[in-house]
């Protein structure tokens, strides 16, 4: 069997796995370390638990994500009321700055603007609109404000690195410019490539981050 016929019964098994996932729903198409993720479910929550699934099986490099919410009637809202829902959820979690985000809602697509401090707050925006009945997508536009001294970024992060149970540290390379940072080299698994684009993001000052770094 090759290669990516392992792979490929390796995500349908990871997917079949995970609860909040209707598996058989779904079909799985693997070439390269490249999986390809078709069909349909019923809620953008299980859409990003499939994602996230695909993405932790060993020897997946990337993950092309090509499902469809397709909601039950007993689910469908109105952009209204989903708009709504979605500044009252934003109101009550504390992490975000009060008014600091701005909220469309067109046929179930949620889109987030504004700008917040933090890339937590940003990734927060989201996990808070992501579980809402109707939504059937999110843009997250949010910008994260630069902060005024970002010299030592690349610095500080290296340092992280360091200090977080990657592998091999040693093989992932950090540059910056301005807030702009850039990760390259290898690592050993899909989880090392996240650790590392989290750890990233968790720097002050940080507005962008491209994440490079290739699987071995």
């Amino acid at each position: 069997m090759s290669q990516d016929s392992l792979l490929q019964l390796a995500v349908l098994a990871e997917l079949a796995w995970e609860p909040s996932v209707t598996a058989g729903h779904i079909g799985v198409t693997a070439n390269a370390g490249i999986v390809t993720l078709t069909g349909h479910v019923e809620t953008y929550a299980e859409k990003h638990a499939a994602e996230t699934a695909a993405r932790r099986v060993k020897g997946v490099k990337a993950v092309a994500e090509e499902l469809e919410v397709l909601l039950p009637f007993e689910r469908k809202r109105g952009d209204d009321d989903i708009a709504a829902a979605v500044l009252e959820r934003l109101a009550w979690d504390v992490t975000i700055p009060p008014n600091a985000i701005t909220v469309k809602v067109e046929q179930g697509w949620i889109a987030l603007t504004g700008q917040v401090n933090w890339y937590y707050q940003k990734e927060a925006a989201e996990q808070d609109v992501r579980r809402l009945t109707g939504v059937v997508g999110v843009s997250n536009l949010i910008l994260v404000k630069p902060a005024v001294d970002a010299a030592d970024i690349s610095t500080h992060i290296a340092q992280a690195l360091h200090r977080s149970w990657l592998v091999d540290t040693n093989e992932i390379k950090v540059t910056a410019e301005g807030g702009a940072v850039r990760l390259s080299g290898a690592a050993y698994s899909p989880q090392d490539r996240d650790v590392a684009f989290a750890t990233a993001w968790a720097a002050p000052g940080v507005v962008s981050v491209e994440n490079d770094i290739l699987v071995l």
